[in-house]
């Protein structure tokens, strides 16, 4: 783990594996350590992977101001973390939540950014629904022997802490493609990686800026934007409404994937990403 200090001086912390031309990636949750994104499903096989744990989160400090854990202040821990690395430009990748705060940063810094691909992203900084045609997403699953304690689990409200984690449980399979080992075991992981004041600061007090669409409209940087047919938040019609919105923007669909392509068919999500970042065109 590598570590060094933001504009605030607070100090964060950030993990590099693999080899080839450099890819930093920021993660989502919100308030999730950057260990749930593994290597990227082999990803690391073509690109140097820079994984930062957002601050409070994973190996990073708490920082002493709460309210930069809020999506739009997050974007200057990606510029000191750029700064830090000594790219003049990168690429830039960002998973749910992050995606937020990639579309804020590459409308901000778009002379920084070569590559902006974002995975399942958040859309609330847009202003657009996440939860398009989320019940056409859902009948796709009913054949699925966990449909029905899934779906009752994710329409209940939790009272004490203990329901929220045994809904949450019941509820993983609609995140993946495939319920199977690989499925389990990181929705097993993942409550040990969240850090609740960063999950909790993350929208607090922030106001989506009404100018937001037409600066992303215009913005020079091309985007690839990766959803998976079974993605429940965001789902593909959402997503598609962010690429209708992008000038520059690629649409990538995945079959029978999730919020967590890399997990479902990691081969397919590497080919779709590394071509992308060579300078392919994606399936359509």
């Amino acid at each position: 783990m590598r570590r060094f200090r933001s504009w605030d001086g607070t100090e964060l912390a950030y993990r590099v594996v693999g080899s080839g031309q450099p890819l930093v990636c920021v993660p989502g949750g919100p308030g999730q350590a950057a260990e749930y994104l593994g290597e990227l499903g082999a990803l690391s096989d073509h690109r140097t992977l820079f994984l930062l744990d957002n601050r409070g989160t994973g190996g990073s400090q708490a920082p002493q101001d709460a309210t930069t854990y809020r999506v739009d202040r997050l974007v200057q821990d990606v510029e000191a973390f750029r700064a830090h690395l000594g790219l003049e430009r990168m690429d830039l990748f960002g998973h749910s939540a992050s995606g937020g705060t990639c579309l804020l940063y590459a409308a901000e810094h778009p002379h920084r950014v070569d590559r902006l691909v974002l995975v399942a992203p958040s859309l609330r900084v847009v202003g657009i629904r996440s939860d398009l045609d989320v019940d056409a997403v859902l009948t796709r699953r009913a054949h699925e022997p966990w449909y029905a304690d899934a779906v009752a689990a994710l329409r209940a409200e939790a009272t004490t802490p203990q329901e929220l984690e045994r809904y949450r449980w019941l509820s993983a399979p609609l995140l993946y493609g495939r319920w199977n080992a690989a499925a389990q075991a990181q929705a097993a992981a993942e409550p040990a990686q969240f850090f609740q004041p960063a999950t909790d600061g993350f929208y607090a007090g922030f106001d989506p800026d009404p100018a937001l669409p037409k600066r992303l409209a215009e913005l020079p940087v091309p985007v690839l934007l990766i959803a998976g047919e079974y993605d429940i938040w965001p789902t593909c019609t959402a997503v598609r409404q962010l690429a209708d919105l992008l000038d520059e923007a690629d649409l990538g669909l995945l079959p029978e994937a999730g919020h967590f392509p890399w997990v479902d068919h990691p081969a397919a999500f590497v080919t779709a990403v590394q071509g992308y970042l060579a300078g392919h065109q994606p399936a359509k």
